[in-house]
């Protein structure tokens, strides 16, 4: 549970070091028929028949029960020989064998053109929307805090609440769940949980009025392993098509295993586990022609679209069979789930699907090594796909992001390559590239470029007087690498450019960084006595107003907070700097006021997993979220100063 986990990250980050161990406005997508026409090799075969299927997972059972009996007799035989060698005189040499580590077990509809208003979160892909705490609604923030919706109206320089209500139904307990991010289409919202005590993703539904009232609709529930990740997000909304990536983790030599394939269940009173129905049946379930070990960990990757255009919850599923740890990307056309074995991600044990959202078959590859996050993916414009890999990385489920290791390469393949597993990405497909020091590792694609360094990320901040940041021109082929006086804790595009956020373990730098043909450092600024107050890349939100200008800000926190703190501690202010060709100027902060503080009385979400602190730009405004505190700003005389502030917490029960 998540809840144990807390305890152990408290645990882990407070006793030791973690690296001694280890925006704008979207634009539309391509419509459905150019997501047709990025033709593969061959698909998936999915299973025939409900025969078919539970026929597979019997046969994997068999022959593993018929793995344990081998295994079982060769013990037997070693301790016989053993024996008899004890009851002989000493003296004979004997050698010790090492035991081999135990393996850790553990539909789509057509994606049309669309229009999208404005956006205050800092996504990836440009026309996919990202699962957040706070999104826009016609003249209205609604805000995700603390297992609770709000409403706050910014119209005609307004600033003031207007609604709050339980980010579950009114029916439910919300005890042992996390409401962690929210999506809007038209007039509802969605807020995405995981419940451990009722099984799985939890989906609610709320109307919300033009007067921004909000209303409670209905609550579903899709069965799932906790799609937690220390840096990506669970869904995806392009149009009105809601996008969930959910993992299952599965005993293939359980009696019926095709009990735990996903379901959904709408809510109510008195609800059973009984009630979840299959939303991917059996020719909707996919294999790889290829084989890998189930005794590593074996999958159901399930990517599952929700059609928001009406007022039901009409869900399809597709579902493929993989190994254990995942990390997962989506473009505008297409789902990609990377699914690395536990035990070894190097020498094409690892799985590749491409998932289209049009409806179509998926299609996989035999891959090595494995994609830190979501921002080691780049479909680009030239039809390839392009995924910075390392070779002892698993994924980015729950903190696995943070201990990649390895080999580093990047993997540069034509879309039109992907089969139907039984192919594996030829070697000359991987380009290696330098190794950094350091363990938490952070990359992101910039316009042609793949950037790519270490930093302190969830620990303790660290002496840094000197690092390396590595670029690699992966149109061109050139590789260059830089010097750093601090480390690499953020990577972010400005329009073609982009901007490099560490910390020295004093100081926060800020270095931006000039993307043409000689890639270059060109200035730096240094914030003094601050560490980040955000982890996650919706913390950060650049606002151009030129080609070469713009305003960006992020949450700053006291000097030297490890980086887990902000699970824990609000943000001190959030800072703006001004970009000019690329000279920074800092034009001041928004604070908090944690002196007035409002008890909450929180009963759900109580730890701020996907953060609680945003820079906002919205119809020529600026404001500040940190916590419960919304600010608002000015720029007078290219000073930012404070206009005014509310405090949305809810009243008192």
């Amino acid at each position: 549970m998540r809840t144990l986990l807390l305890l152990v990250l408290t645990f882990t980050f407070t006793t030791s070091d973690i690296s001694a161990r280890t925006p704008g406005k979207p634009e539309p997508g391509p419509s459905a028929s150019s997501a047709r026409s990025r033709r593969v090799k061959r698909t998936m075969k999915p299973f025939r028949s409900q025969r078919e299927l539970a026929s597979y997972f019997a046969a994997l059972a068999q022959k593993h029960q018929r793995e344990e009996a081998r295994r079982a007799a060769i013990e037997r035989r070693k301790a016989l020989r053993e024996a008899r060698r004890a009851a002989k005189p000493s003296g004979d040499m004997v050698t010790i064998v090492a035991p081999e580590a135990a393996a850790v077990n553990t539909q789509s509809s057509v994606v049309g053109l669309y229009t999208i208003t404005e956006s205050v979160t800092n996504i990836q892909v440009a026309g996919v929307d990202e699962g957040g705490i706070v999104k826009v609604h016609g003249n209205h923030l609604v805000v995700l805090r603390r297992g609770r919706l709000f409403t706050i109206a910014i119209n005609d320089g307004e600033l003031k609440p207007i609604s709050a209500i339980d980010a579950f139904g009114p029916d439910m307990y919300p005890g042992g769940s996390w409401y962690d991010e929210m999506l809007i289409s038209e007039n509802t919202v969605v807020v995405i949980g995981y419940s451990y005590q009722r099984g799985g993703t939890e989906v609610g539904l709320f109307d919300i009025s033009d007067e921004g009232q909000l209303a409670y609709r209905s609550t579903y529930h899709l069965s799932s392993g906790d799609y937690y990740s220390s840096r990506n997000y669970a869904s995806r909304l392009i149009g009105s098509k809601l996008i969930f990536y959910t993992p299952q983790y599965v005993n293939p030599y359980n009696v019926d295993p095709v009990s735990s394939f996903p379901g959904v269940r709408k809510w109510h009173e008195g609800a059973t586990a009984s009630e979840f129905h299959r939303i991917v049946q059996a020719n909707r379930v996919y294999r790889p022609e290829t084989n890998f070990n189930p005794d590593e960990g074996m999958t159901f990757h399930t990517v599952t679209v929700c059609d928001l255009a009406n007022r039901e919850f009409d869900c399809k599923g597709t579902t493929v069979l993989g190994p254990f740890g995942r990390v997962f990307y989506v473009s505008n056309d297409s789902v990609y789930v990377w699914a690395s074995p536990w035990g070894s991600t190097q020498k094409g044990k690892s799985l590749l699907f491409r998932m289209p959202l049009d409806g179509s078959g998926p299609s996989a590859l035999r891959v090595s090594g494995s994609p830190v996050d979501q921002f080691s993916f780049l479909e680009s414009e030239d039809q390839h796909l392009n995924v910075l890999v390392r070779s002892d990385s698993h994924g980015d489920g729950m903190w696995a992001a943070e201990v990649a290791e390895g080999e580093v390469a990047l993997m540069r393949i034509p879309l039109a390559s992907f089969s139907d597993g039984s192919e594996s990405v030829p070697a000359y497909r991987y380009r290696r590239l330098e190794k950094p020091e350091g363990y938490t590792f952070q990359n992101r694609f910039v316009a042609n470029y793949l950037i790519y360094g270490t930093g302190t990320g969830w620990g303790a901040p660290k002496n840094v007087e000197q690092s390396n940041l590595f670029i690699v021109d992966w149109v061109n082929g050139n590789s260059y690498q830089l010097r750093l006086p601090h480390g690499v804790d953020r990577i972010e595009p400005m329009g073609a450019d982009a901007v490099i956020v560490g910390t020295d373990g004093k100081n926060l730098h800020f270095t931006s960084l000039r993307l043409n043909q000689s890639p270059g450092i060109v200035s730096q600024y240094v914030r003094e006595e601050a560490s980040q107050g955000e982890l996650r890349s919706h913390g950060f939100f650049y606002k151009p107003d030129s080609d070469n200008s713009g305003t960006f800000g992020l949450p700053i926190s006291v000097p030297g907070r490890p980086g887990y703190e902000h699970l824990f501690q609000d943000s001190a202010a959030i800072i703006f700097l001004r970009n000019d060709a690329l000279q920074f100027r800092e034009v001041g902060e928004l604070g908090s006021r944690p002196e007035i503080a409002i008890d909450d009385q929180c009963r759900a979400s109580c730890v701020d997993w996907y953060g609680n602190a945003r820079p906002l730009f919205l119809r020529g405004r600026v404001f500040a979220l940190l916590g419960y505190e919304l600010v608002e700003g000015t720029l007078g005389d290219g000073r930012m100063q404070e206009l005014r502030r509310i405090n949305y917490a809810p009243a008192a029960r």
